[in-house]
């Protein structure tokens, strides 16, 4: 007769948060907690046996909870509430770089970092994070959006503009889309920028002058 072994806590806690999460998470937000609850990665021997967490579980608890925290973090900006979500987002970060700490191949964890950092104003870190997510899985379009994001906020238009393509190559249609409207809303408010569109050349005064000579002959 087979014994169903009951889930570990790791696992409910993950399943917990993640459930809580994405009923209140919104657009804009780094994707939720990977995982297969129902079976988890626990490798076989004596760990298995005595319940002992992997690195990777525990780098998981960490990507939990520093999701749990920016989504308090963008809830407190919502509600004008800058000063308390700066503190979510440097909660958000200190679990994001603990689960890069004991998972560095953790993609996912590397782009919280990115954008834990980036909401904080630290852009040299989120550019570091972002690019060593992008070094592990270079298709993840969610870092590909936020980075394409960043570097707007730094009005580098140019590197934008290359996200949108590696979008577009990637056929991630939610994630460009998203990418795509932010950088119109950008051209839009500088329009003095190289990225905005050109403005229709005005007919000059010789071209009128050589119609009206034309007309007169």
């Amino acid at each position: 007769m087979s014994v169903r072994r009951p889930l570990s806590f790791a696992v409910l806690f993950l399943l917990a948060a993640t459930t809580a999460l994405a009923m209140s998470s919104g657009p804009g937000t780094p994707p939720p907690p990977i995982g297969t609850p129902d079976k988890p990665d626990i490798p076989s021997g004596s760990d298995a046996v005595h319940g002992v967490a992997t690195a990777r579980q525990e780098a998981e608890q960490s990507y939990a909870l520093s999701y749990e925290e920016v989504g308090k973090g963008n809830q407190d900006l919502e509600d004008g509430k800058a000063k308390n979500a700066g503190k979510h987002f440097r909660r958000a970060l200190d679990h994001g770089e603990k689960a890069v700490l004991l998972d560095e191949r953790y993609h996912e964890a590397w782009n919280l970092v990115g954008y834990s950092a980036r909401r904080l104003g630290d852009y040299d870190q989120a550019f570091k994070a972002y690019d060593k997510c992008l070094s592990i899985k270079p298709d993840y379009a969610p870092a590909r959006e936020y980075l394409g994001e960043a570097w707007l906020e730094k009005g580098d238009t140019k590197k934008a503009r290359e996200q949108l393509v590696w979008l577009e190559h990637l056929g991630a249609t939610v994630e460009r889309k998203t990418l795509k409207d932010r950088f119109d809303a950008w051209t839009a408010a500088h329009p003095d920028s190289s990225a905005a569109p050109a403005a229709k050349p005005a007919t000059t005064d010789s071209t009128n002058a050589t119609g009206a000579r034309s007309s007169g002959n």
